[in-house]
């Protein structure tokens, strides 16, 4: 088992994150997979995504649910039969859940120079708080943060440019905060993230609540 590690959080918010170092027999053993599940492990070309895949329904196990509680709607948002609110991410060797009895979204991004490339797609009013210092990592953690807010949308036509922000932060606080409005929905969230040695960001958005 190769469980990276667990975050717990606010609002019965529980993050398990896998670093993927098995192969894909040994990440298949022992997982009950439903008939979808397979057909979708055997549509996809690249044993990344497989593995990713399998570590994800690992995690299920170890937060003691099972591959056949998991489902998704018409826009692809997963969801759990208990009602608890869950989002997925994976990231080349890494993977994470996070369940929660709030809105909530995770994010794990690879810390690439290409970010700066496309800032214009996601970045809008937070273009006036970066600085030159670690902007690759600036960009990471407000993508992520989107990212995980937008997970938390259950439908489609949600931009991360347009209707998604996020206010200043620091890395020292490993914290912030952003607000998702598109609609009807208008939601505030708590805002946390935290770099891993190996390059990586985890990020992850919960609902506030008055």
């Amino acid at each position: 088992m190769a469980l990276y590690k667990t975050i717990n959080s606010e609002g019965g918010t529980a993050i398990y994150v896998w670093k993927i170092e098995e192969s894909l027999a040994e990440l298949k053993d022992g997982l009950q997979l439903t008939e979808n599940s397979i057909n979708r492990i055997k549509g996809m070309k690249s044993e990344l995504h497989q593995k990713g895949f399998l570590s994800v329904r690992n995690l299920l196990v170890l937060a003691g649910y099972e591959d056949a509680n998991l489902r998704y709607n018409e826009y692809g948002k997963p969801l759990l039969n208990n009602g608890k609110h869950i989002s997925i991410t994976h990231s080349f060797e890494f993977a994470a859940i996070l369940i929660s009895d709030r809105e909530a979204g995770v994010d794990i991004e690879k810390n690439r120079e290409k970010i700066v490339k496309i800032q214009h797609r996601f970045v809008n009013t937070e273009v006036d708080s970066l600085s030159d210092e670690d902007l690759v990592k600036q960009l990471t953690v407000i993508w992520g943060a989107k990212e995980s807010m937008y997970k938390t949308y259950p439908y489609g036509g949600l931009s991360f440019h347009d209707h998604i922000g996020i206010n200043p932060f620091l890395f020292a606080d490993g914290r912030s905060s952003g607000r998702v409005i598109f609609g009807n929905w208008k939601k505030e969230y708590e805002i946390k993230f935290e770099f891993f040695r190996e390059g990586f960001t985890l990020v992850y958005a919960i609902e506030k609540v008055n």
